[in-house]
């Protein structure tokens, strides 16, 4: 959904989500997320890891902007648009990459 048009009273399916489309309600149940409350404080990453395992592809990246708005939106932040999240994501994964 619309980060804009999201209604945190009304979240009941995974559609009702920030960023949350038909393909990405769908990307999330192959993970055996059915419902928004499971997702609360799951980490991004490792669902992004585990969704490129499970489908035996690896996805665009962005995918892991889309699984941060969703877990920071359930852990109380307001609703934003996925490329919010860009920069950090890249700035975490170059981190972790010089280790």
């Amino acid at each position: 959904m619309n980060p804009h048009k999201v209604d945190r009273g009304r979240v009941r399916l995974l559609t009702d989500l920030p960023n949350v489309g038909k393909a990405t309600a769908q990307d999330l149940r192959a993970l055996g997320f059915h419902w928004p409350e499971q997702l609360a404080g799951a980490c991004p990453f490792t669902m992004y890891e585990r969704l490129c395992r499970e489908t035996g592809r690896r996805h665009d990246p962005c995918v892991i902007d889309v699984f941060m708005s969703i877990v920071r939106f359930l852990g109380g932040e307001p609703p934003r648009p996925w490329w919010e999240f860009t920069a950090f994501r890249k700035d975490i994964l170059a981190r972790r990459r010089k280790k």
